[in-house]
């Protein structure tokens, strides 16, 4: 036995499980697969699938959606119908838009309308701020940025919504594997921004996904 899912987590927390494929064989992402193909009531996301991974999920599910450049498959193909606020997910840079792209994905599957932004980083200004406008629109942000992970606290002076920084592995030798973006956004001096850990697009979708979902009925004035 290699994994016993929690297949009921949506009916107790209001989101599933997700299948976290980094480290598992090809087959047990395969047996997982076979597994959740008689719960389609049930979202299922398959993250940090490489290739041999992913080949594993559409042989038991050839149907689900997969994005190779996030690395993550979706089953059923079809996300929800979109609620609740919008997710606007900015990525500072090319090199960051597995992360950004993994984020996005998560929301949306999780029942969020959804944005993205590329290739905004604090080299040019000019461009984030070309954006204000939806920006301003969003429930919450997500920022995915490597190097010196400027970029969260910049938009959070620019705006009133909360900002989940994404700090990404994108960097020379001294960003330490994500380290240094890691640190420079737990130090951001704008308040308003909740990090999460390194290249984690998956958690950072998620609390975007909980921050920008409506309150239940019994709690609306």
């Amino acid at each position: 036995m290699y994994a016993d899912l929690d297949l009921d987590r949506t009916a107790r927390r209001g989101y599933p499980e997700a299948v976290y494929c980094a480290g598992k064989t090809p087959a047990q992402v395969a047996g997982i697969a076979a597994t959740v193909r008689g719960r389609p009531d049930v979202i299922t996301l398959f993250t940090r699938a490489e290739p041999e991974h992913a080949a594993a999920v559409l042989a038991e599910l050839p149907d689900a959606r997969h994005d190779a450049d996030a690395g993550l498959l979706a089953w059923p193909p079809t996300p929800p119908t979109p609620a609740g606020g919008l997710v606007v997910v900015v990525a500072a840079g090319t090199s960051d838009l597995r992360y950004a792209r993994e984020a996005k994905l998560t929301a949306r599957y999780l029942g969020r309308p959804t944005e993205l932004v590329v290739d905004v980083g604090v080299a040019g200004l000019h461009r984030i701020l070309g954006h204000l406008e939806l920006l301003r629109r969003a429930r919450v942000v997500v920022v995915a940025a490597g190097m010196d992970g400027a970029l969260p606290s910049v938009v959070a002076g620019l705006i009133a919504a909360p900002v989940v920084a994404l700090p990404t592995s994108v960097g020379y030798g001294a960003a330490f594997g994500g380290l240094a973006p890691l640190l420079a956004m737990l130090n951001a001096c704008a308040p308003g921004v909740a990090v999460v850990n390194i290249d984690n697009g998956y958690g950072a979708g998620h609390l975007a996904a909980q921050i920008a979902a409506d309150p239940p009925a019994a709690d609306r004035p």
